[in-house]
């Protein structure tokens, strides 16, 4: 238990020494670290799930998952950290208020991949019927990139409706030469019954027409073969390309996939916008909470402690400062001193050496008289 007391307040990013000296504060900060470290035990969660959508591997989403997280729990610390009680409230809100915007963002990022998991279902829903829209626009693309097949088509139906009109036209000269042979009486019979003339006319046409109809189905299958072998060739050609295009369709389940698939649901849903919302809010409770908790606290021994320190080092780094000061003048001083007695001699040196050549140059000039 005190291990996992003392993990929690280094979470906290309080200072050891001054926590023990202030005992009643302890729970504050074991509180204050402990929602550090789940906040970002939830940002590892959500980033590994994030990122194991991307990569479609466990092991590169687990290392990139912790990077996150442990990026996240270093902020967060040093957001609480680096927060100090003072006298004043404002004074405190206007430190806070920067890191409250700070906390807001993160919070909306670690939990748009959670909102994924938690509707995992209904945006696997909806992404299928997206597949579904993709493939029926792909299909009706190559479609439109082929329009040879239409045409060959088109001939065809046209080869099977002379086919067909030319049958219409042999069945009815069947049913005249029926009409004949039993002595029907119509517009195109005699009304005579046997074989007789017309009815030997008309089995003439019906045999004219069905061998002609013979002869027309032979040559028209023939066309209608080489037809739907082209038609062959070109659906050959466009099931490649849409087998080109079906692991694009079939791959549509990355990250930015389920956001706008989120992103639909919401629009769709009011119940699923509602539920988006109150996800977002909780993430951001949850994140800005140490902060509003040291703010919300009432200044305590710990805060005393670590304002006694801090004015110790900024008053021990005060006079260190006078001391280096007053030593570094009279360093300055005594080099000015120095520097000066060394000109002086210099000059009395240079004095006395001009003075012993003149003196010298008075004494030749006299000799030569």
């Amino acid at each position: 238990m005190k291990h996992i007391t003392r993990f929690f307040w280094f979470c906290s990013g309080a200072n050891f020494s001054l926590l023990k000296r202030s005992p009643t504060e302890s729970n504050k900060y074991l509180g204050i670290g402990a929602t550090v470290f789940f906040t970002g035990v939830l940002a590892a969660l959500a980033a590994g799930y994030a990122l194991f959508t991307v990569f479609q591997s466990i092991w590169p989403a687990v290392f990139f998952g912790l990077l996150w997280g442990l990026m996240i729990f270093n902020l967060d610390r040093f957001i609480v950290s680096s927060m100090r009680k003072k006298e004043n409230a404002w004074a405190e809100w206007k430190l806070a208020i920067p890191r409250l915007v700070l906390a807001v963002l993160l919070a909306l990022v670690i939990s748009k991949p959670l909102e994924l998991k938690m509707f995992e279902r209904e945006i696997d829903r909806k992404i299928d019927e997206k597949r579904t829209e993709f493939i029926t626009q792909s299909k009706l693309d190559l479609a439109k990139g082929f329009p040879e097949i239409q045409e060959l088509e088109s001939k065809i139906d046209t080869l099977k409706a002379e086919v067909a009109n030319f049958e219409a036209y042999r069945d009815q000269l069947q049913k005249e030469y029926d009409a004949e042979r039993f002595g029907e009486k119509t517009a195109g019979t005699s009304g005579i019954v046997g074989l007789g003339t017309n009815a030997k006319k008309k089995e003439q046409q019906l045999d004219a027409a069905q061998n002609s109809l013979d002869d027309m189905r032979k040559r028209n299958q023939i066309r209608v073969d080489t037809l739907e072998a082209q038609i062959r060739g070109f659906m050959a050609l466009r099931q490649e390309e849409f087998e080109k295009q079906q692991p694009g369709i079939e791959g549509f389940d990355g990250l930015a996939a389920r956001m706008e698939a989120l992103d639909a649901l919401t629009k769709e849903s009011s119940a699923m916008a509602m539920a988006n919302v109150f996800i977002m809010l909780l993430f951001i409770a949850i994140e800005t909470a140490p902060i509003f908790v040291k703010l919300i606290s009432p200044r305590g021994p710990y805060d005393e402690y670590l304002e006694l320190h801090e004015d110790k080092v900024r008053l021990f780094k005060g006079e260190k400062w006078t001391f280096a000061k007053g030593e570094s003048e009279a360093r300055i001083g005594y080099f000015q001193d120095t520097h000066f007695y060394a000109t002086d001699l210099q000059k009395d040196k240079t004095n006395r050496k001009n003075k012993a050549q003149t003196e010298a140059e008075i004494a030749r000039i006299k000799s030569e008289f």
